[in-house]
């Protein structure tokens, strides 16, 4: 199966686990709180079995590791295996005033790359999708177009930020870049809208997973957009219990 065909087969169930998001999301729901202090909701479980469920039926032989199932957390990466996060984006998903910043995402690595993403933001009803060898596209109101990254100067540039991690050193390297305007948003949106060319830039130092950035990432990289350390050497997956360090997405700068 190539990953046209993949993609193919996991939209359904990636609106399908966005679908369940929204349900729980319009009831009262309980929220608990894991080791690290991150928030976790029965939306959470919910949308990472519908989607291990479909993976499970694609290739059972592929190696899953998603944010729920902390068992997987301790399996040693292979040359190709799947990244889920079902509900990125837990404090946005919470906070009911965070303009639709949660997003269902699945992406597969293959030989430490990115190279097919999924991003679904259900509240926005935007589903962005791509493959290395495919392009990238995004699906909203019915319409479905490609998405590419803009061409920018370095000057007046657009960076996108964390609306819940937001740090100093993020802070510092926007002020030495001189980028003065700055959308904040939750999630793997932010490297989508730096695919769809809404932003030129976002800069991340503080902690993330591999399964938070894998969907998005391969989405930017499918767009024409890179993403690299912050001195420019190049950011890879399978690493060390899948952990992230900090990182710079770019489109065209």
């Amino acid at each position: 199966m190539n990953h046209e065909e993949i993609i193919q087969r996991l939209i359904p169930c990636v609106l399908q686990a966005g679908d369940k998001i929204m349900e729980i999301y319009s009831e009262n729901f309980d929220t608990q709180y894991k080791k690290d202090g991150s928030p976790v909701t029965e939306a959470d479980y919910a949308a990472e079995k519908i989607i291990l469920a479909e993976l499970n039926r694609i290739n059972a032989n592929i190696l899953v590791i998603s944010e729920e199932n902390r068992s997987s957390h301790i399996e040693k990466p292979k040359d190709t295996f799947f990244l889920v996060d079902a509900l990125d984006g837990t404090k946005e998903f919470l906070n009911r005033k965070s303009n639709g910043g949660f997003t269902v995402n699945i992406g597969l690595i293959e030989n430490k790359i990115p190279v097919l993403g999924i991003v679904y933001a259900p509240a926005l009803r935007r589903l962005f999708y791509g493959s290395i060898k495919s392009g990238a596209r995004e699906k909203a109101d019915g319409k479905t177009k490609v998405i590419s990254v803009k061409k920018s100067e370095n000057k007046g540039l657009v960076a996108v930020a964390s609306a819940s991690h937001r740090d100093k050193e993020t802070n510092n390297w926007l002020k030495k870049k001189n980028i003065e305007t700055i959308v904040s948003i939750g999630s793997s949106l932010k490297f989508c809208l730096v695919a769809t060319g809404e932003a030129d830039v976002y800069p991340r130092f503080s902690p993330t997973m591999e399964w938070d950035t894998a969907a998005g990432d391969a989405i930017l990289r499918a767009a024409g957009g890179t993403i690299t350390e912050p001195d420019l050497s190049e950011f890879n997956y399978g690493k060390s219990n899948y952990i992230n360090g900090p990182f710079i997405a770019w489109g065209k700068v």
